[in-house]
């Protein structure tokens, strides 16, 4: 069953329960922010809730990760809001993109 959802102030409609990475990239928004400093672009990269890339504001609440989070009716998500974060080695998480 799908759900309306607002993503930056437009109706979404999206599959209740999905994980809410996977809501929007299906309706096509996977720049979800950008880095405060660098000004690079942010979205789901790990998929796991390790690199905190996919940080958004839902219903208020900042630094929601949209990768652990599941689509509930109504919610209010908001892109472009995220704060500098570190991922599990304590490194800038967009700074160790493309590193093997």
């Amino acid at each position: 069953m799908t759900v309306r959802i607002t993503l930056d102030g437009r109706d979404l409609d999206a599959p209740e329960g999905a994980v809410l990475t996977t809501a929007l990239l299906g309706a096509g928004q996977a720049r979800l922010g950008d880095h405060a400093v660098t000004g690079e672009p942010r979205g789901a990269w790990c998929g796991m809730g390790v690199c905190f890339e996919c940080e958004v504001t839902v219903d208020g609440d900042r630094s929601v990760r949209a990768c652990l989070t599941l689509v509930l009716p109504g919610m209010a998500v908001t892109t472009g809001t995220g704060t500098v974060t570190a991922d599990a080695c304590g490194t800038e998480a967009s700074a160790t993109r493309g590193a093997p």
